[in-house]
């Protein structure tokens, strides 16, 4: 069966045409699904028969299950345990902004990374998700459960793929959900309004530099965020194994190539631990490698969970961020949400819920 989660508009066009019917059927399709989220084939008034007998039977868009839903109490983000349909569980995140709304996506159940402070690594990876599990997610969130018809679905204007897993080392998958999010038959998301985050996969940097480079419309634009954490390998290799793989100068150069390659700014992450990664030398020694690099720099506090590591002092954070301002970056501190419910950077994991 073909899942209409992973295909385009254009593929689901190509598809019904192999298969003898009108390609324009595929915009009603998507546009029942992606914009109206409808998805009980009868109620797709404007498909004949023969199309709706089709949906469910020859093509498919089956959603993950929702597990479980929290909702924080503080600023409203709600993060997802969804099911999938090998009984494995990933975690999706909504956050809500003054002007818009952001998800959260995960590429992979767990990850292989093992990163000192993240709470996803410490369950091992499973595996990688297909397209249609990270567009599934996104549905989910824009018509969550209890919310009524489908009336009451509500828009999602930008994506973060910042969830569960390492994107990059998914990278096909994560590029066809990237060209079908941007599809202005389906979701009609911005590319500037979706962001790729690696911990620094090198080569799959260096690929996505050279497709943009190369003429990918859909990929063009859309924003690369790398989480740096350390200026050196000495306190890199000691909060990420990969730096082992791909070295901070390999790393740097590669983001340097990607600059030059796109023309746009990457964004640099930075979880700031007290006594390991914040002093005033470390920050001078990050003013040095990124010298001369289009960036932004998000300063961001580690998160609860990561024992036993603690967030520094907030006149530490402050004098961190005033050092990199002081050399000419662009530094702020990142606004966390949903740590109260295990939402924040670093705090998803693979939750073996039985379902």
């Amino acid at each position: 069966m073909y899942s209409l989660l992973n295909m385009s508009n254009e593929e689901l066009r190509e598809t019904l045409k192999q298969m003898g019917y009108p390609s324009f059927r595929a915009d009603q399709i998507n546009n029942w699904v992606f914009q109206k989220h409808v998805y009980e084939p009868e109620l797709m008034t404007n498909l004949p028969k023969e199309i709706k007998a089709l949906l469910g039977t020859q093509i498919g868009f089956d959603l993950p299950e929702v597990v479980q839903r929290l909702v924080s109490p503080i600023d409203r983000t709600e993060k997802y345990l969804l099911g999938l349909d090998d009984a494995q569980t990933v975690e999706s995140v909504l956050l809500y902004h003054m002007d818009r709304i952001t998800a959260c996506l995960s590429t992979q159940v767990g990850c292989a990374l093992k990163c000192a402070f993240c709470a996803t690594g410490k369950g091992g990876f499973v595996r990688n998700l297909s397209c249609a599990e990270i567009i599934g997610q996104v549905l989910v969130m824009e018509r969550p459960p209890g919310s009524g018809g489908s009336e009451s679905a509500q828009k999602i204007g930008n994506i973060v793929f910042m969830g569960m897993g390492e994107p990059l080392l998914n990278y096909e998958e994560v590029k066809q959900a990237i060209r079908i999010l941007t599809d202005p038959k389906q979701f009609g998301i911005s590319k500037r309004r979706i962001t790729v985050s690696t911990a620094g996969v090198v080569p799959g940097i260096e690929r996505l530099g050279t497709e943009i480079l190369e003429g990918a419309s859909f990929l063009t634009g859309i924003t690369l965020s790398v989480s740096l954490h350390a200026p050196n390998n000495r306190i890199r290799d000691f909060l990420m194994p990969i730096n082992h793989k791909y070295p901070v100068e390999e790393l740097v150069h590669a983001i340097r190539k990607y600059i030059e390659n796109t023309g746009d700014r990457v964004t640099i992450e930075y979880v700031l631990i007290e006594g390991v990664n914040d002093a005033d030398e470390t920050a001078q020694e990050l003013c040095e490698l990124l010298k001369g690099m289009k960036v932004n720099i998000n300063l961001i506090p580690v998160n609860p969970g990561a024992e036993p590591y603690r967030r520094p002092k907030a006149e530490r954070v402050a004098r961190f961020q005033a050092i990199l301002t002081k050399n000419g970056f662009d530094a702020v501190q990142r606004a966390e949400k949903g740590a109260d419910i295990e939402g924040a950077c670093g705090q998803l994991r693979n939750r073996g819920v039985k379902r």
